[in-house]
C-alpha cells in the first residue's frame, strides 16, 4: 500500500470540505425549489422541536463516537492512547467524509495508524478488519429488515414516481450484492487464506490484458499475508469486543435520526422499527456513492424513505440528520488535522535529529 505522505495529505486537505458541502446543500436548495409545498415560512417548523429527543440524539451521537475511540483502542491491543485513538478516530472519519463511499478511506487509514506508532502491517489488518465487521454489519442486518416487507422497508411507487425512485430495490440489491462479494472476498483473504488469495491475484494478472497489473497484484497480496498474520492468536476476548461495539456504533447511528424524527412526529413503537430498517437500506444504497461521503446522494434519498413519516418537517429533518450524521466530522476534520500534522512530523523531525546526533 502506498503511504507517501504527499499522496496522504491531498487526500486529508481540508480544502476538499467544501465539494461534499457545496453537494449536499446544493441538493438541499434543489429539493426546497423543485417542492411547491415547501415554503420559507415551513422552514420555521424547526422551532417546533421537542427538545428532549433533541438531547437524546445528541447523547447517541456522543456515545457513537466514544464507540469508535474504544474500539480502535481496543482492536489496537491498547498501543494507542486515548488521545492517539481521538485523533484517529476524527482524522479517519474526516477522510471518509471527503472521499467517495464506494472508495473509502483505507490508504488514509493505514496511514494515520502509522504515524501513531502502529507497524504497517499491522495497522493495515486493524484497517481491514474494521471494515469487515463494518460490512458484516450491512450484510447480516439488511435481510433481517426484509423480513418487515418490502413494501415498508423500500419507497413506494406510483405513476407519479421518478426513475431513481422506482429504481430503489434494484440499487440496493445491486449495491448489497457488490458489498457480499466484497466482504466475502476480504473474510476469506484476511482471515483465512491469504497465500491463496495471492495466488490468484497473480494469476489473475498474468493475462496479456491485465500483465501492468501484476506488480500491484503481487504487493496487495504481500500486504494482505502480512496483515493476515498480525491478527494471529487474538483470543475469544478481542472479537467479542469487536462484534458487540460494531454492533454499538451502527445502532448509535440509526437511532439517533429515530431521535430526531420524534422531535417533530409521533412515531409509534412499530413505525421505529421500520425506521430503522429503512435506514439499514438506505446506507447500503449510499455505499456505492461516487459523490465524497454520499454527499447529495443522501439528502435526495432521504425524502422518498422518510416523507411519509414526517410530512412537512422532512427537509428540516433531513438537514439536521446530515448536521448531526456528517458534517461535524468535515469540521473537527479540518480543526484537528493541521495540530495532528504538526504533532507526527515534528515528533519525527526531532526524533531524526536526535539520531544523527548520536555517535
Amino acid at each position: 500500500m502506498d503511504l507517501e505522505a504527499k499522496k496522504i495529505l491531498k487526500t486529508l486537505n481540508p480544502r476538499k470540505i467544501w465539494v461534499p458541502v457545496m453537494l449536499g446543500l446544493g441538493i438541499v436548495v434543489y429539493l426546497f425549489f423543485s417542492d411547491p409545498d415547501i415554503t420559507v415560512d415551513k422552514l420555521t417548523l424547526v422551532f417546533d422541536a421537542s427538545l428532549l429527543p433533541v438531547f437524546l440524539a445528541v447523547l447517541v451521537f456522543l456515545s457513537r463516537f466514544i464507540g469508535y475511540i474504544f474500539r480502535i483502542k481496543t482492536i489496537t491491543k491498547n498501543e494507542l492512547t486515548w488521545k492517539s485513538s481521538l485523533y484517529v478516530i476524527i482524522l479517519w472519519e474526516f477522510a471518509s467524509a471527503v472521499t467517495p463511499s464506494v472508495v473509502g478511506g483505507t490508504a488514509v487509514a493505514v496511514f494515520i495508524l502509522w504515524k501513531e506508532g502502529i507497524r504497517p502491517g499491522k495497522a493495515l489488518g486493524f484497517v481491514l478488519l474494521t471494515a469487515i465487521f463494518d460490512n458484516l454489519f450491512f450484510v447480516l442486518a439488511a435481510p433481517l429488515t426484509l423480513i418487515l416487507g418490502m413494501q415498508h422497508v423500500f419507497p413506494a411507487v406510483s405513476e407519479s414516481s421518478d426513475l431513481m425512485e422506482s429504481s430503489m430495490s434494484f440499487l440496493f440489491f445491486l449495491s448489497y450484492a457488490l458489498i457480499s462479494l466484497y466482504t466475502f472476498i476480504m473474510i476469506f483473504a484476511l482471515l483465512i487464506n491469504p497465500r491463496l488469495f495471492k495466488w490468484v491475484l497473480i494469476k489473475i494478472t498474468s493475462t496479456r490484458l491485465l500483465k501492468k497489473w501484476r506488480y500491484a497484484a503481487y504487493e496487495r497480496g504481500t500486504e494482505m499475508i502480512l496483515a493476515s498474520e498480525q491478527l494471529k492468536g487474538m483470543g475469544s476476548k478481542f472479537w467479542v469486543y469487536l462484534s458487540l461495539s460494531t454492533i454499538f456504533i451502527w445502532s448509535s447511528r440509526y437511532l439517533l435520526l429515530n431521535f430526531l424524527m420524534v422531535a417533530f412526529a409521533n412515531i409509534s413503537i412499530s413505525e421505529h422499527v421500520i425506521i430503522f430498517g429503512k435506514q439499514i437500506i438506505l446506507w447500503v444504497v449510499m455505499l456505492i456513492s461516487p459523490t465524497p461521503g454520499s454527499s447529495g446522494t443522501a439528502e435526495y434519498f432521504f425524502p422518498m424513505f422518510f416523507q411519509e413519516n414526517l410530512g412537512d418537517y422532512t427537509l428540516i429533518v433531513n438537514l439536521l440528520w446530515r448536521l448531526f450524521t456528517y458534517y461535524p466530522y468535515l469540521i473537527l476534520g479540518a480543526i484537528f488535522l493541521p495540530r495532528w500534522i504538526k504533532i507526527v512530523f515534528f515528533k519525527q523531525n526531532n526524533s531524526e535529529k536526535e539520531n544523527s546526533l548520536q555517535p
